[in-house]
């Protein structure tokens, strides 16, 4: 018997009451009266910048406004017609190194904590980590409560590696000394551009 096995045994010989799984469905998650607007709140304390993109308005010129000294920009989003990069055809991850802005969509948002659920729906999913920064663009009218409601809604799309993240925010640490890093390991910047049904 492995030392593994034998810790276990003892623990399992000294349980004295046990108790059923709860059901899910008793869990009482979170809920907002203005989901959006909690998302926002959110999303901003995590470092992130939210900006609402109003009907008709080019998106392309305001990822230019936003990032002006951008030269590499990548996507795989047919709206996005300033990209230089596509994640699509690249030969590997690393070729999206230097990559200045990256363009993805979100399919939701969550309000309880400021994520958006990021499917896989590039080649290369690396542009959502080597990207210096990140602009996401995710309908307004896609934000859930909690991860709950989350994870439901969650599917994975089987055309690449059925592969999705959640992101919130930039990458951020302060694991060393308590000293807030941002881009440690991924965006120094998180743009979420809220787009107009």
């Amino acid at each position: 018997m492995s030392n593994k096995e034998d810790i276990l045994k003892k623990y399992r010989a000294n349980v004295r009451e046990r108790f059923d799984m709860p059901s899910l469905d008793d869990l009482k998650a979170i809920t907002y009266s203005d989901p959006l607007m909690q998302f926002v709140n959110m999303s901003e304390t995590v470092g992130g910048k939210v900006v609402e993109v109003k009907d008709g308005q080019d998106i392309n010129q305001l990822i230019r406004e936003l990032y002006p000294e951008a030269q590499e920009i990548a996507s795989n989003l047919p709206e996005i017609t300033i990209a230089t990069r596509n994640p699509d055809t690249v030969g590997r991850a690393r070729d999206l190194n230097g990559t200045d802005v990256g363009v993805v969509r979100g399919l939701f948002g969550v309000a309880e904590n400021g994520c958006i659920w990021i499917p896989q729906q590039t080649k290369e999913k690396g542009v959502c980590f080597i990207s210096e920064n990140l602009v996401i663009l995710l309908p307004k009218s896609q934000i859930v409560n909690n991860m709950h409601e989350a994870y439901r809604r969650i599917e994975f799309d089987t055309t690449y590696d059925g592969y999705g993240t959640f992101i919130s925010g930039p990458s951020k640490t302060a694991d060393i000394a308590q000293v807030l890093v941002m881009g440690a390991q991924a965006a120094r910047s998180a743009t979420i551009l809220l787009m107009p049904e």
